[in-house]
């Protein structure tokens, strides 16, 4: 008998709206599959630094947005949770600081993650050009780098999928 092909999920969460469709489908894996579900939000410390040493920020700058990029890190992967526990799900929860990449990939190592969620940018909302290269480098380096598979979630109905299931 072949096991499953998900039994860890990691997704990786930054509190947009393709992100947490994301989370929505990987809470929806669990409950139909029955596999562990890790979420990751990174605080991206990495181009805080960066911006720093350009100085584009000082640093006393750098470390406040450095907290409140943590404090939203910390809102969304509780709502993430909250999300989970109405579906009858449990899921893990992780914040990482660095770059954004290489945390999602060393948390999926350290899971033995079988697949890697990302958001799928949404079609409806016009990103800035830098925005959207920022995003797409992001998972480029994602889909490229990882060590299991990687799926973009563009299911155009997961929110009312979400709340049927």
């Amino acid at each position: 008998m072949i096991k499953s092909l998900f039994q860890k999920v990691v997704v990786a969460y930054n509190g947009s709206k393709s992100s947490l469709h994301a989370v929505m489908y990987a809470i929806l894996m669990a409950k139909c599959y029955k596999c562990r579900v890790k979420v990751v939000y990174v605080v991206d410390v990495a181009t805080i630094r960066q911006l720093m040493l350009t100085n584009f920020l000082v640093e006393d700058e750098g470390q406040s947005f450095a907290g409140s990029l943590e404090s939203d890190g910390n809102r969304n992967l509780d709502f993430a949770v909250g999300l989970a526990k109405s579906k009858g799900v449990k899921l893990e929860t992780e914040l990482r600081k660095g770059a954004i990449w290489s945390e999602i990939i060393a948390a999926a190592d350290e899971f033995k993650a079988d697949l890697i969620l990302l958001g799928g940018a949404d079609s409806s909302v016009q990103l800035s050009t830098l925005k959207h290269d920022v995003v797409s480098m992001q998972d480029g380096e994602i889909i490229g780098s990882a060590h299991c598979s990687v799926m973009v979630v563009r299911q155009p109905y997961i929110e009312q999928l979400f709340r049927i299931a």
